[in-house]
Parts: structure tokens; sequence; C-alpha cells
């Protein structure tokens, strides 16, 4: 687990694994920024126009959004973790303990500063792992106060996609949807897999545990597997919006796609000395993947 300063004085953690691939990690927000396979092609998007200015939140990667997604909530938008130093995890206990080129353990302890915005003494740990084709990030929140809190917490990934237009989304057809662009309006999804020709802002329901992206320029799939984080969250600004977003270029939208992990609708309720845990894989799927094996059925409910 090698730790290198950036040029700009950040605290950056290098992953690899005996095939080839790595992934970078920031202790900054916790955040992983860059996840490479074995031919060194980067599967992250990383915004044009991303900067390293501490609070502020880095553009790109998979950034942590708790104790809030969004403007679900009065909090900042995405909550405070994405925006603090996190230092490495030391116990990373009841986990067993993992290999230290290929995982970093990390955590973030509640401080005064973060009590007077939200009263809640807390550990938010993060385990992650590289291995051949895969990268799992393992959250887990533990109550050490005195009194039961809610909160939500969410895995952006920011994907890098050949040409957005030519991407589609399975594993979510037929399920109810908050919409964002429609102040957070109920609908159900009704498409056979998402496609896009405009904004998308979702947070999807009780979502299945698995998810493929599909990039047909790339003859690629990315297999998104959750447990512990029922929802699933689809945005692209597209070209107006995106305009609009100082910390991206104009035309990022074209190859960029979040698909996140998350416990927003409903929160999480976490009594005293509690832990919540949950789990996230992301996986390269060889191009023979056949996009028709998503049958919805049986992302839903299995092969029984």
């Amino acid at each position: 687990m090698p730790l290198n300063l950036g040029n700009d004085g950040s605290s950056r953690i290098i992953l690899t694994e005996p095939r080839g691939s790595t992934a970078e990690v920031l202790l900054f927000g916790g955040q992983v920024i860059s996840w490479k396979n074995e031919r060194r092609e980067e599967l992250l998007y990383m915004s044009s126009k991303a900067q390293y200015k501490p609070p502020k939140a880095i553009r790109g990667g998979i950034p942590v959004s708790f104790p809030q997604f969004g403007n679900f909530g009065g909090l900042e938008r995405h909550g405070f973790a994405r925006n603090k130093f996190w230092s490495h995890d030391e116990d990373p206990s009841p986990l067993p303990p993992a290999n230290k080129q290929s995982s970093v353990d990390l955590i973030l302890k509640s401080t005064e500063e973060d009590l007077k915005t939200w009263p809640h003494s807390f550990e938010l740990r993060v385990r992650i792992t590289i291995s051949p084709g895969k990268l799992t990030l393992i959250p887990r929140v533990r109550n050490i106060d005195s009194k039961a809190f809610s909160f939500m917490f969410a895995l952006r990934n920011y994907l890098y996609v050949s040409d957005i237009s030519e991407v589609r989304v399975e594993g979510l057809e037929t399920l109810d949807y908050l919409d964002n662009l429609m102040g957070k309006e109920r609908f159900t999804e009704q498409a056979d897999a998402i496609t896009f020709d405009g904004e998308v802002d979702r947070v999807y329901l009780n979502t299945p545990t698995k998810i493929a992206v599909i990039d047909h320029e790339r003859k690629r799939t990315i297999e998104l597997r959750k447990e512990g984080m029922p929802n699933a969250v689809v945005w692209n600004p597209w070209d107006k919006k995106v305009k609009s977003i100082a910390d991206m270029g104009d035309e990022d939208y074209k190859t960029m796609l979040c698909v996140d992990s998350g416990a927003i609708e409903p929160q999480v309720l976490l009594k005293p000395c509690e832990e919540w845990k949950g789990r996230q894989e992301l996986s390269i799927v060889s191009s023979s993947y056949c996009s028709g094996q998503l049958d919805p059925r049986k992302v839903l409910f299995g092969d029984n």
C-alpha cells in the first residue's frame, strides 16, 4: 500500500494486484479517484476541470455521500464525509486482515465541528480492495452515541463511458423511482433498459443486488453488485445542465455516467453501539456478455 504525496500535497494511496490493475485513493474524502484495468485503461471518470482544493469535493471517481445524499435533507449537498480528511484505520475488526498491497482501510470519526451541524457521534469506515477485474468497497457506520440516529449513505460511481448515447443500464426496469427533475415525484420505469438522450437524475427504490452498465462502443459491461444499499441512483447532466457545473467541462457529459449504490430512501436507523454494513463490487464483464442475459425477473428474483 504505497503512500504517495502528490504535487498538491495530497496523500494518495496506490493499490495494486499481480495482474497489473491499480486503484488510487485519496485520504481527502476517503475517495477512489482512479481504477485502471491490467491494460492501464481508466474505468472511472474524472472531470477535465477537477481540482484538489479542500474542503471542496473532487468531481469524479467514487465520492462518499454521508450522512446525507444530494439535497435529501438540510445539510450541505451530499453531506460532509467527502469534504474531510480521513485516516488509516488500524483496527478494522471484525473484518479480517487485508492484503496491504491491494487493500486499504480508512476511517472518519465525528468531530466537534461535525456535531454542530449533525449532532450524532459516529465512526465511518470503508475498506477498498482491488482484485483482477474488480473493485470492492465495504462501508460501515457505527453509532458511538448514546441515542439512536438515522442517516443516508451512497457511493457515487462516476463511470467512464465511450459515448453516453451508446450506453444502456439494465436491471432497473419495472421499478419505482424518485425523479429529481420533477421535484422527487414518484414514477415507475417503463423502458426495457435505461438509455440516454437527455438529462437523467433518478433515485430507484428497492433495487436488485445486480445492475449492468453496457457500453456498446467499447464492447464492455461494468457490473454493479451491492448489499445493504437498496437504492440505485442514475445521473447524467446532459448538455445544458453541465454548463452550469463549474468543475465539469462542457463536453464531459458525453463520457460519464453515475450509477450509484445507496441507502437513501428509506434512511438507515442505527441504535447505540450498532453497526451498519454495506458492500459494493464493480467488475468488468468480458465482451462476450450478452445484455439479454439480464432478464429482469432473474435479476430481481434469481433463477428459482
